[in-house]
């Protein structure tokens, strides 16, 4: 069983996607009300959107933003937290709403950025802003060059740093939980096959199965704050 394989494992990596924060009131990108069957991610999430309109820009993030100030950690967030009190856990997230640090994670890899975080377009100034809201787009208090989102784009690479970490992880766990991603985006798709060649037993927990479901260990049909607590016996 699942349970029994993490209550014996030493070295846990929770792989997360948006699916872990839905539950926390926040919309996933490519599920049925996702983001991207309502907007354009080129029009909001790209460089070349950047450049043609960046206050249309800022003002979608500056939205999200907002929820994800409104939003909490739900229960899967805490059993996950609260885990690391008793074992070595990592995450590693696609997602960028701070929800898990929000919870008590430490040690996470966050792969696209996060909301919260910003960067110079022209220097290598890089801050974060918590609950501020500048006038869109904010300026640089280094350079007073536009400020952007530290966040992966559509047609950026992963940083290296967070990639290099997040291999690490994998080669070294005994189990990995993947929690609420499609795990249709590479190169982040790569890390549960990474996981499962060195070894590990993984766990998935969606809710509905995925394209890699075959090749999990033991792959469960529900949410992350119906099925986390109980599973890790944080309930």
């Amino acid at each position: 069983m699942a349970k029994q394989a993490i209550s014996k494992s030493n070295k846990i990596v929770f792989f997360t996607g948006a699916g872990m924060s839905q539950e926390s009131g926040l919309s996933t990108f490519r599920g049925r009300d996702g983001y991207w069957r309502k907007y354009d991610p080129m029009k909001l999430a790209s460089p070349e959107a950047f450049r043609q309109d960046p206050k249309l820009v800022w003002d979608w993030y500056y939205d999200r933003r907002r929820a994800a100030l409104q939003a909490k950690p739900n229960a899967g967030h805490v059993a996950i937290a609260l885990l690391q009190n008793l074992k070595q856990v990592s995450v590693i997230t696609q997602n960028v709403d701070d929800l898990h640090r929000a919870a008590g994670s430490r040690n996470i890899v966050e792969l696209y950025g996060n909301l919260f975080k910003v960067r110079c377009t022209s220097c290598k100034y890089r801050g974060r802003i918590d609950d501020k809201f500048p006038p869109p787009p904010p300026k640089c208090e280094k350079c007073d060059s536009l400020l952007r989102p530290d966040i992966v784009w559509f047609g950026e690479e992963l940083p290296k740093d967070s990639l290099e970490e997040s291999a690490r992880l994998c080669t070294d766990c005994d189990l990995m939980v993947i929690v609420g991603s499609s795990l249709q985006v590479a190169p982040a798709n790569s890390l549960p096959v990474m996981a499962k060649r060195n070894g590990a037993t993984l766990v998935e927990i969606n809710v509905e199965a995925t394209h890699m479901s075959e090749m999990m260990d033991y792959s469960i049909i529900g949410t992350a704050a119906g099925t986390l607590p109980a599973l890790l016996d944080c309930s």
